[in-house]
């Protein structure tokens, strides 16, 4: 947002310095970004040609003896047609840089003459584009002084980095009035427009819209016999100032109004428009030719302003070509309408249109200015180009309904730290346009029609704060601890710390990707409900929050494959969305191996074939990482229990579910669905798992913090093989379960070493080969005390799982 000192000035009553300016809205939390201060064009003097000679060696120039004020004329070569003696223009010496032609000047000798200066043009002091001779000033003009003062050419430009939260400040009286609150001047209330209204507005303008929000209201007026012609000099020379090119007056003026009040017009030439207009949601396969010459192919997601003959402009964002006002125009019809903020920023980014209407409609307008804009605008219009105002007409406006918030003081020292009295914080919410009631440590505040960002009682302390002043805000230390050591991070944050170190050690690289994603994605992975869809998304692909980490990792390993890095280990630590509730967003470990990135190392290097890496990723692989990330976490690997039944985007023969008990859902891991794959345009050897952080039970809170002393047993382990025909069916997890269930002492240790299938065991049989580690605690085992553990592990299988065991 750009504006200049004197434009501010114009609403703020104020003797406050350049300098004083841009702190102060910077303190107030609109952070000046840049300042022009016009130097560039401190160096460049009125000046008074004393003669004007014929060049001897150039038939077109002009040698000039020109007066600075100084009393010590200086030679200056010229070739414009209106160089003369008695001229005043403006002067420009060696050294100076002349921001038109992008030249700096130094003396020079132009066919065999020296000249110590350029006499310039409107053109090469960026003024217009008018070139065909130097600048003519009146006769009275002050010699020798700044001719920058004098043109106005010295007016700094301040620009500002508005956020979207503050629509109010897409106004250079918005930002004049928060200076004001702030105590930097008084703000300059105008006076309301006044000028003669004669006759009726003859169109008829219809809203024809299945949703009443899209154009909550339309006025506009006619007004006749107006001269369109070029706007005055102060116009031009502010929208020059803040990049914008002047056109024409009627252009102008609504360019002004968007600026100055924050309230995007439009003019239509009325001679052009045929018949009744309506305000509708565009065809499918309609087209535009817009103010900006390209042709835009719109749908029924954009809403239109249309006539008898076609597309008269998208509404909220542009213009059409065809109705445009232009030197021939002598009737103009002023419209100034609302829109929804959501469809006309949905409607700009498809279409790939940025305007300044679209910048502040999208953000928010303030509906109870709609009418006087109209009629600031009128006034601007009658006063600059002439004609007969007719009476304005209002369409489909209700109304606006001020929110009530209900706002205890307390609020502000409890959110910010600050002490600020009652009464303040009164003065300040009043001084800002807020409108308070009630008595006590609690009052209503009713929220003005120009800020559409304030919702709650949070906002209201954020206003306070930003004018009482966020420097006030004093640090202080953290508070001490009791206890030495004293545990700060939550259990989520250790253990979310502790899963990516374990996951980086893995050699694994962390990835930070999107938290929206496309929705047929999301709905791969179980997503794709309507309350996480984006009203607002950043593109159209971005269209809903990540129900899972994987679809933007296994993306992006895609992305790194297609650029030649294959071998990929990339992990995530993030938030997932089940729901648009706080229970429904999880804390998940994500991540996914690719190629032959395995934990031994990648590529087909026979070295890495010797330590178990160069083959192709698998469950396994992704299987070990989601242990290791329960294992860093604490839990105790032992409860920890793997079944089948993983989610639909897993290959369902290759992949496992992590549990604690049988209702606890830890995680699930696997190699992908070929489908999946297929669906997301992803390739190659894939594994991946997601381990839910947050459904971890917290750990049973200790004693002491001291580790218990280490107890090795003296006595030697012993290790037995069992081998036990199953059904194919049965879990090589239960019968592990059943095994160490036999003596939880003794068993320290349950290992699957080997599974055979075949004729022999009979149809669907299989056999699970176990080994047992069994270490004696308080004496040396006797052959009885092994046959006794034996018969209780064969038992406990038997009964569990209906193995028997293999001859």
């Amino acid at each position: 947002m750009k504006f200049t000192l004197s434009w501010l000035k114009d609403h703020l009553e104020t003797d406050a310095s350049l300098e004083e300016v841009c702190a102060r809205l910077t303190a107030i939390g609109l952070e000046v970004e840049d300042v022009d201060d016009k130097a560039a064009y401190k160096p460049f003097v009125i000046a008074k040609v004393l003669s004007a000679e014929p060049h001897p060696q150039a038939d077109r120039l002009k040698v000039l003896s020109v007066d600075t004020g100084d009393g010590k004329p200086v030679q200056v070569v010229c070739g414009a047609p209106n160089a003369r003696a008695g001229l005043v223009g403006a002067l420009a010496r060696p050294g100076t840089y002349v921001p038109g032609i992008d030249v700096t000047l130094s003396v020079g000798n132009i066919r065999g003459v020296e000249s110590h200066g350029m006499m310039c043009s409107e053109k090469e002091l960026d003024m217009s584009d008018n070139h065909d001779g130097i600048i003519d000033l009146p006769a009275d003009a002050p010699v020798g002084q700044s001719f920058a003062s004098y043109a106005g050419l010295d007016d700094p430009v301040i620009e500002i980095n508005l956020t979207p939260n503050r629509p109010d400040c897409t106004s250079i009286y918005g930002i004049a009035r928060d200076l004001a609150a702030s105590g930097l001047g008084q703000l300059k209330q105008p006076k309301a427009p006044s000028f003669d209204v004669a006759g009726e507005t003859p169109q008829v303008v219809r809203l024809d819209l299945d949703d009443a929000r899209l154009c909550p209201g339309f006025a506009y007026r006619l007004v006749r016999g107006v001269k369109n012609g070029a706007s005055p000099a102060w116009m031009q020379r502010r929208l020059k100032a803040i990049g914008l090119r002047p056109i024409n007056a009627l252009v102008d003026v609504t360019n002004y109004m968007t600026f100055d009040q924050g309230r995007p017009m439009h003019v239509f030439d009325a001679g052009k428009v045929s018949g009744e207009i309506v305000v509708r949601r565009a065809k499918d396969g309609e087209s535009i030719l817009a103010l900006d010459g390209r042709e835009y192919k719109l749908t029924p997601s954009n809403v239109v302003i249309a006539d008898d003959k076609g597309l008269e402009s998208i509404g909220g964002i542009m213009g059409g070509e065809h109705s445009g006002c232009d030197e021939n125009t002598t009737d103009v019809l002023i419209e100034s309408a609302l829109w929804d903020p959501i469809n006309i920023a949905k409607s700009g980014r498809a279409l790939g249109i940025i305007t300044d209407a679209r910048y502040r409609f999208e953000r928010g307008v303030d509906p109870e200015y709609m009418v006087p804009g109209l009629e600031r605008t009128t006034q601007l219009v009658l006063e600059l180009c002439g004609g007969q105002a007719a009476e304005k007409k209002v369409v489909g406006y209700q109304g606006h309904q001020k929110k009530l918030v209900e706002f205890p003081f307390s609020e502000v020292k409890r959110l910010t730290g600050l002490t600020v009295s009652p009464d303040e914080s009164r003065q300040i919410l009043t001084r800002l346009g807020f409108e308070v009631s009630g008595s006590g440590e609690r009052i209503s505040v009713a929220v003005p029609s120009w800020r559409p960002d304030v919702d709650g009682k949070a906002d209201l302390v954020e206003e306070v704060m930003r004018i009482h002043g966020v420097d006030q805000i004093k640090p202080e230390p953290l508070p001490a601890k009791d206890a030495v050591n004293g545990r700060i991070l939550t259990v989520l944050q250790m253990r979310t710390r502790s899963a990516r170190r374990a996951l980086a050690a893995r050699g694994m690289l962390e990835a930070v990707t999107w938290s929206f994603i496309p929705e047929d994605h999301a709905r791969l992975f179980g997503g794709g409900k309507p309350a996480l869809k984006l009203l607002n998304p950043i593109a159209a692909e971005m269209s809903d929050m990540r129900p899972s980490l994987l679809p933007g990792l296994l993306t992006a390993a895609q992305r790194n494959a297609d650029k030649g890095y294959g071998d990929v280990a990339i992990f995530e630590v993030s938030g997932t969305y089940e729901d648009d509730t706080p229970a429904g967003q999880r804390r998940v470990a994500g991540g996914l191996r690719r190629g032959t990135a395995s934990l031994h190392g990648s590529g087909r290097l026979w070295s890495n074939a010797a330590k178990g890496g160069g083959k192709s990723v698998d469950v396994f692989d992704a299987k070990a990482d989601a242990l290791a990330v329960l294992e860093a976490c604490g839990l105790p690997m032992a409860n920890i229990q793997i079944e089948r039944g993983a989610p639909d985007w897993y290959h369902p023969g290759r992949s496992g579910v992590i549990k604690m008990g049988p209702k606890v859902v830890l995680g699930h891991f696997g190699e992908f669905h070929p489908q999946t794959l297929e669906a997301l345009d992803v390739s190659g050897a894939l594994c991946g798992f997601e381990i839910y952080l947050d459904a971890m039970p917290e750990p049973k809170k200790k004693a002491t913090r001291t580790k218990s002393a280490l107890d090795l047993s003296p006595f030697q382990m012993v290790k037995r093989d069992f081998a036990f025909v199953v059904d194919k069916s049965v879990d090589a997890g239960a019968i592990i379960r059943a095994a160490s269930g036999a003596d939880r002492k003794l068993i320290t240790a349950v290992n699957v070493f080997d599974i055979f299938e075949g004729a022999s065991l009979g149809e669907g049989k299989k056999s699970v080969a176990i080994e047992v580690q069994i270490q004696p605690v308080d004496k040396t085992l006797t052959d009885e005390d092994f046959e006794g553990l034996t018969a209780k592990i064969v038992s406990n299988v038997e009964k569990t799982t209906g193995g028997v065991l293999r001859a």
